[in-house]
């Protein structure tokens, strides 16, 4: 519930604490702010305030231009207090709406269209339909912002099968014309070609960078991954779109500064999702810390501020990594990847993957970007070039069949059934490659070593729903 009083004293004190929590609306000018807008405060009676950009929105309200609501972390009244809810926006916010039907959705949550509509009337003030159409409306509105595409491109990227229908859409919903947003931040379309782009992913802090830098600077695999004090990058590949990014830690404004080289729109608000997920931006890990503390007699020995979830680009090279990284060392696992990348990937020019076999040099003599090999890929190969026993080789084979031979291979549980997948396994994959944020690693040796320097029993199970988090943590404290 939004209780006036205390977002008055919240949006008066502009707490970048409580960014994304709650929405302030004015009155007198139809527009809506975060709580940490520049402006000059508009008086009490003329505001009343929102849980969401999306209620916001449908009470009649524009975003403001300023401090753009868009692009405020999410809140944890966005997802609702419901499961199944939290389920439907993930997959509609991934595109599920875009690319489906409604029938289809509920089909896969396995409730009805009603049940699920009453939901979003109930959380959001809104319909699924109308929650989609307005998060297509949102991340146009940032592509506009942030990079000099051409809108026939943005509005291919959003979702829209016709420029027409995007300019309807995005003026019922935004109050303004695409081409109102490009004349008011004073942008041409003639620095960057439509593949390239720049940006902004804000997060609420704290956030522990040099943490999950450390994390993924240590295995993170040549040609693949690269890592710097203030930045992380990969390469990637959705559906039919290949490419890399990189993302520039700006501590001081809390953001990520996102470079992105793709070979294709069309798949650009997905792979943008699933960076935010891979970098843990939307975590509330003062709610987690807080809900995790009463575990530990000596909180300040073990939990440290902002600590998040170092995700991998899917679940199915999570799986893999984690197979080649069964009962070995970290060195000795990173040393097995980056073999594998470097017989399998394929290289990465501007976004598009050649067939090349040899690793090629770029014109400053570093190794060619590529792409963590398939599972067509690997059900071709014999592991020649691993020292291993075979039966690890016929694990990686198993598990690449798998995803050949089902329609929905990205379930860790199924794998369980396939020989050399155990429990250890599937969790890893569920915890980096899904960033599940409920999975314990009991079994894993690094954390039954981190609980024995504690000296005391930890109540690991009343760590629900914060389970990976405490696994991170616990391999922190190391």
């Amino acid at each position: 519930m939004i209780d006036p009083i205390v977002c008055h004293k919240a949006r008066l004190s502009r707490d970048p604490r409580f960014d994304g929590v709650f929405f302030t609306a004015v009155k007198t000018t139809k527009i809506f702010c975060r709580s940490i807008c520049p402006a000059t405060p508009p008086k009490e009676k003329n505001v009343e305030y929102f849980s969401s950009a999306t209620a916001a929105a449908y009470a009649g309200y524009r975003p403001c231009l300023r401090c753009r609501p868009d692009s405020a972390p999410g809140s944890p009244a966005w997802k609702g207090v419901n499961t199944t809810l939290e389920r439907a926006v993930l997959l509609i916010n991934e595109g599920a709406l875009q690319q489906g039907k409604l029938s289809e959705l509920v089909e896969r949550l396995g409730v009805s269209e009603r049940y699920l509509r009453k939901l979003f009337e109930t959380h959001l003030g809104v319909s699924p339909k109308a929650y989609a159409l307005y998060q297509q409306c949102l991340f146009a509105k940032q592509l506009l912002h942030q990079t000099t595409m051409p809108i026939t491109q943005i509005a291919l990227a959003s979702g829209f099968n016709s420029v027409r229908r995007f300019n309807d859409c995005f003026q019922s919903q935004m109050q303004l014309t695409p081409s109102d947003i490009r004349r008011a931040i004073k942008k041409t379309s003639n620095k960057h070609t439509f593949h390239t782009l720049t940006l902004q992913l804000h997060y609420r802090p704290p956030y522990h960078w040099q943490h999950l830098q450390g994390f993924l600077s240590t295995r993170a695999i040549p040609q693949l991954e690269w890592c710097d004090n203030d930045s992380y990058g990969r390469t990637f590949e959705w559906l039919s779109s290949y490419g890399h990014f990189t993302a520039h830690h700006i501590a001081e404004k809390n953001k990520f500064t996102v470079e992105i080289t793709v070979n294709e729109v069309n798949h650009l608000k997905p792979i943008v999702n699933n960076i935010r997920r891979l970098l843990d931006i939307d975590a509330d890990t003062q709610k987690i810390e807080g809900d995790l503390a009463p575990l530990f007699k000596n909180v300040d020995s073990i939990l440290e501020e902002g600590l998040r979830l170092p995700g991998i680009w899917n679940v199915y090279e999570a799986g893999i990594r984690a197979i080649l990284g069964q009962q070995v060392s970290v060195a000795a696992a990173h040393r097995l990847v980056g073999i594998l990348v470097e017989e399998l990937g394929l290289p990465v020019g501007d976004g598009s993957p050649q067939e090349n076999k040899k690793s090629q040099k770029s014109n400053n003599n570093t190794p060619q970007m590529r792409l963590f090999p398939s599972p067509v890929r690997l059900t071709k190969s014999e592991f020649t070039f691993f020292k291993m026993p075979l039966s690890r080789k016929q694990t990686l084979n198993n598990l690449s069949q798998h995803y050949l031979q089902h329609d929905e291979p990205d379930i860790p549980n199924h794998w369980a059934e396939l020989k050399g997948i155990g429990p250890w396994t599937i969790n890893y994959a569920k915890l980096r490659g899904l960033s599940d944020p409920d999975i314990f690693l009991a079994g894993d040796l690094g954390i039954k070593k981190s609980i024995e320097k504690l000296g005391y029993p930890l109540a690991s199970d009343k760590a629900s729903p914060w389970g990976s988090y405490l696994t991170m943590h616990l391999w922190n404290s190391l």
